[in-house]
């Protein structure tokens, strides 16, 4: 099956839960520069670039030039860069919850009736 460029943003915006998951993202960047959240470089700066470069006014294509084509590029961008955060802050929540519950002892005991 084949995907427009305009599909897969839309489809990457659309993402349920990324509006909610956006404290996470802070928490997550802020335990990985700390060096307490072991992730590898490249799966953390990627994203991160991919949102700077829709931020930043400096553009490849620029919008005012040629509009249609200088929003495209935006949205390929998004397109990448949002389905790999979600996922990355998917699996930084999981380690966080293992974090969490990892000082839990569990010691035997016996079921009595």
């Amino acid at each position: 099956m084949k995907y427009s460029k305009i599909s897969l943003a839309k489809e990457a915006i659309s993402h349920k839960g990324f509006v909610r998951k956006i404290p996470d993202i802070f928490r997550m960047v802020k335990l990985w520069r700390k060096g307490l959240y072991p992730v590898k470089s490249i799966d953390m700066i990627l994203p991160l670039l991919g949102i700077l470069y829709i931020i930043s006014p400096v553009d490849l294509v620029p919008d005012f030039i040629i509009p249609v084509v200088g929003i495209f590029d935006d949205l390929a961008v998004l397109s990448f860069t949002i389905p790999k955060l979600i996922k990355e802050v998917d699996k930084f929540l999981l380690w966080e919850a293992e974090q969490k519950y990892s000082k839990t002892r569990v010691i035997d005991a016996d079921i009595v009736k």
